[in-house]
C-alpha cells in the first residue's frame, strides 16, 4: 500500500494484506523483549480462569506484527507519523491468523516534498472479527514535479 507518491493516493482507496499466524513463540519473544509478562499472556493456568479461557496475544504484539504486514517502499515512505484512537477490540489467540484491511481517509500536503497519508487500519483474524482498529499516519514523499500536480 505504501509504495506510491503522495499525490497518487485517493480517498477511500483500500488495500488488504497477506496473512500471518500468531504463535506461542511470538508471545514468549514479545514478553522477553518488552518485559510484559502479564499472566493473561504467559500463564496457561491463570488464563484458563479468565473470560478468554486461554492465553491471548498482547495487543501491542498484534499491532507490531501488523506493521510487518504493510508494504513500505523505502524511497517513498519517510517515517511513521503516528496513530490515533488505537483500540484492542477482540482477543487474538495463539494460532489465529491475522491480516490487515486499510482505507485511505486523508491525504495532506505538508510542503513541496512531503505529505501525510492517513489510513483507517483494521487487523482482522480468520473469523473476520476485528481485533485491532486504529487510524495510522505515514509521512511520504511527493513525486517529482509534485508541486505542479496540485
Amino acid at each position: 500500500m505504501f509504495d506510491k507518491y503522495l499525490e497518487k493516493y485517493k480517498i477511500n482507496e483500500s488495500w488488504t494484506s497477506r496473512g500471518r499466524t500468531i504463535t506461542e513463540s511470538d508471545l514468549v519473544m514479545f514478553s522477553a523483549f518488552s518485559g510484559d509478562w502479564f499472566p493473561l499472556h504467559t500463564d496457561e493456568e491463570y488464563a484458563k480462569n479468565t473470560q478468554y479461557h486461554q492465553r491471548i496475544a498482547h495487543g501491542m504484539l498484534v499491532l507490531s506484527a501488523a506493521t510487518g504486514l504493510l508494504n513500505f517502499e523505502p524511497s517513498i515512505v519517510v517515517a511513521f507519523y503516528g496513530m490515533d484512537s488505537v483500540r484492542f477490540i477482540n482477543p487474538t489467540f495463539i494460532g489465529d491468523t491475522i491480516h490487515l484491511e486499510l482505507r485511505v481517509d486523508d491525504v495532506n500536503v505538508k510542503n513541496d516534498s512531503q505529505g501525510v497519508v492517513t489510513v483507517q487500519l483494521e487487523v482482522l483474524k480468520q473469523t473476520n472479527e476485528v481485533v485491532v482498529a486504529t487510524q495510522m499516519k505515514l509521512l511520504v514523499n511527493r513525486g517529482t514535479g509534485a508541486a505542479d500536480d496540485q
